[in-house]
């Protein structure tokens, strides 16, 4: 139990803790989403903070010629002041940005950056430091509810099921040499270069491509290599060109245009199986070559739904952003590319998409990066307010919930998922991911819609691959979750 000594001690304690800082803050906004803040701490302060670190020094400082914790308390400070100088320096910058952030009400969006080296403890008078810090820009909520939206829809019919039969089937397909011209939608194996004036830029070997209309890197794309390359065979050589992306990594190559150069090594053939008992109860148990067309539909139906949902949310989008006119620093936009990157997989994963249509979205966005993520980056801006504003929050069963419709479709277990998300640092990014479709759903719940046919899926046609024609290095490629998901089969 604890005397009334010892709990008035504790209180005063927790005062003294707790006590607000004397603080003169001064903030510059070069932007929508930069401030600069200058803070100037109080001498008094500075003088408290190390108080505090002596007292609590004090009781077991070891000075020769005195007993553990019983040498002046002056000599302690004279003694000890440079070792728990740097501790006082980290208490108060802490302290003192985080009362400065809270005090001029920023909605943080980054760490602040500033240099803890080159700040110095003053002998006297106060303490002066400087740090930038990205924040939420302000702004004016836009009109959110009532919205005319135009919603895609489409009735799947017997053509649009077996197309999409013959792409299920080509993961228990056989892929084996022929010797006979390239016909589309064959494996070819290339050797492909990219070359600015007969000078070699990027080189990329042994790699297998589908032959379709587009070829896609992460950084151009061949527009019309299908009709280049139908009825090549191996040994053959072709060469054609593409325009590199405004927003590639290498600024040197920008906007340039590459010769490319192929070598076919070998053209692979798909040999579809035989849809017999066997195979269908092989692949999903299935009774009948109709049940599998039953599933076939149904998988083709939730991935609509997802382009659906992507076609009404930039709808959405579109209209909440119109009078965005923030300025956002290109360093803002490039960090959080990645970002962005990671949520569309993300998402497009929990809906059953396969590797392939990933990469092919993937290298689309690394093409746009920069745009495609100032749109959602200002999106995020608006829908956070909003989910403020409406207190809509994420809870433990919304986690769930998201993990288990990735495992089903990765065919890995909710723990392996899971365990994956947390090791790549992504459970943020499903935070943001599941409040941003609670508002969505709400904004959606609110509007007004036309129904319109839904256009047709282009997607089809573009073979991605991962290379970089302008040689410059991508990271956070999804090849990880392909391998865990055959360790976990």
């Amino acid at each position: 139990m604890t005397s009334p000594d010892e709990t008035t001690a504790v209180e005063a304690e927790q005062t003294e803790e707790s006590k607000k800082l004397s603080l003169e803050v001064k903030v510059e906004s070069p932007s929508s989403c930069q401030r600069h803040v200058t803070v100037t701490v109080s001498h008094e302060d500075v003088d408290r903070y190390f108080d505090k670190a002596f007292d609590e020094m004090a009781p077991t400082a070891a000075v020769p010629g005195f007993r553990p914790g019983h040498a002046p308390r002056k000599l302690v400070e004279k003694r000890f002041r440079k070792e728990v100088a740097n501790q006082v320096k980290g208490s108060l910058l802490m302290d003192s940005m985080a009362q400065a952030s809270d005090e001029q009400n920023f909605s943080a969006i980054s760490e602040p950056d500033f240099k803890f080296d080159a700040v110095e403890l003053p002998e006297e008078g106060p303490l002066t430091f400087e740090f930038d810090i990205e924040v939420r820009p302000e702004f004016d909520l836009p009109k959110w509810k009532g919205l005319e939206l135009n919603k895609p829809v489409k009735t799947f019919e017997k053509a649009d099921i077996d197309k999409h039969l013959a792409k299920v089937l080509d993961r228990f397909s056989e892929i084996a040499p022929v010797d006979a011209p390239a016909e589309m939608d064959d494996f070819l194996t290339l050797n492909i270069v990219s070359k600015l004036d007969g000078k070699e830029i990027a080189r990329t070997e042994e790699v297998s491509v589908r032959l379709r209309d587009t070829l896609s890197f992460q950084d151009a794309n061949w527009e019309d290599f299908g009709k280049t390359v139908l009825g090549v065979k191996a040994g053959d050589k072709k060469t054609g060109k593409a325009t590199v992306s405004e927003e590639a990594a290498n600024e040197e190559l920008k906007g340039k245009e590459l010769d490319l150069e192929i070598e076919v090594l070998e053209v692979k053939r798909l040999e579809l199986p035989e849809m017999n008992a066997e195979f269908l109860q092989k692949i999903g148990s299935f009774e009948s070559e109709g049940d599998l067309r039953d599933f076939v539909k149904a998988d083709m139906e939730r991935q609509f739904e997802y382009h659906q949902q992507q076609q009404l949310r930039g709808a959405i989008t579109e209209q909440l952003i119109k009078d965005a006119d923030w300025d956002l620093p290109p360093a803002l936009l490039r960090r959080q590319a990645g970002r962005e990157l990671e949520r569309a997989i993300l998402d497009l994963r929990s809906y059953g998409f396969d590797d392939d249509a990933i990469r092919g979205y993937e290298n689309t966005l690394r093409q746009n990066s920069l745009q495609s993520t100032e749109k959602a980056l200002k999106e995020h801006f608006i829908l956070e307010r909003i989910a403020e504003d409406e207190t809509i929050e994420d809870a433990p069963a919304d986690y769930e919930r998201e993990i288990m419709q990735i495992a089903a479709q990765s065919k890995q277990s909710p723990r392996s998922v899971r365990a994956r998300l947390e090791k790549q640092g992504l459970m943020d990014t499903l935070r943001n991911q599941i409040i941003e479709r609670k508002v969505i759903e709400l904004i959606t719940g609110e509007a007004k819609f036309t129904e319109v046919p839904a256009e047709a899926d282009a997607q089809a046609s573009v073979s991605p691959i991962e290379f970089a024609i302008t040689g410059q290095p991508v990271e956070g490629e999804i090849p990880e979750a392909q391998e865990e998901s055959k360790e976990e089969a």
